[in-house]
């Protein structure tokens, strides 16, 4: 029985330390949406029964997906760039970089004896801030299918669409609050 305690006991304190400080410290800082997908509920997402999405997860443990709106939370090049250079404190290393449907996308991979460990895929726009958080791995040319499989998620895209009309709300109010005062004046 002490056994058996014991090895939950580690199993749940090894769970705990699989996502990067750096990615904690984010979540801590500011204030956005977080997610957090094992590998049951990457397969759930597979609606469609694509054996392409499922070889893609195969070698995901658990993965944190994060969206952070830079503008409302003040989030700056240099905290970006302070990002990156926590990833890499992290024995993180910048495998690619380059652009994709307007996103600015920095992929960085952490291995251990010649096997990948953990991948952080990062998504920058003008106005969001998308990380994906990997224990484990993927195949880095599957990297788009996988964001696009999240975003087109019933769930899941339902809770970004419905971040992203709050922000558009705001700003019309507070746009047409702008014009009422010119117009009070």
């Amino acid at each position: 029985m002490k056994f058996a305690l014991t090895l939950v006991f580690l199993i749940c304190v090894v769970g705990l330390f699989g996502q990067t400080k750096t990615t904690q410290a984010l979540d801590d800082k500011y204030d956005g949406l977080s997610l957090y997908f094992y590998k049951n509920t990457l397969r759930m997402l597979n609606q469609t029964d694509d054996k392409d999405f499922d070889e893609l997860i195969k070698d995901i443990e658990k993965m944190k997906f994060m969206m952070i709106d830079k503008s409302e939370l003040k989030f700056t090049k240099q905290d970006y760039t302070k990002l990156l250079t926590g990833y890499k404190s992290e024995s993180y290393e910048e495998m690619m970089t380059g652009r994709y449907d307007g996103r600015n996308i920095d992929v960085y991979l952490r291995e251990q004896n010649g096997n990948v460990k953990g991948t952080v895929i990062l998504v920058n726009d003008s106005s969001n801030l998308y990380v994906l958080d990997i224990l484990g791995k993927i195949a880095l040319d599957k990297a788009p299918t996988l964001f696009k499989t999240i975003d087109s998620s019933t769930d899941i895209g339902s809770k970004i669409k419905g971040i992203t009309d709050k922000k558009e709300k705001a700003e019309k109010r507070a746009e047409e609050g702008k014009d009422k005062n010119k117009e009070d004046n």
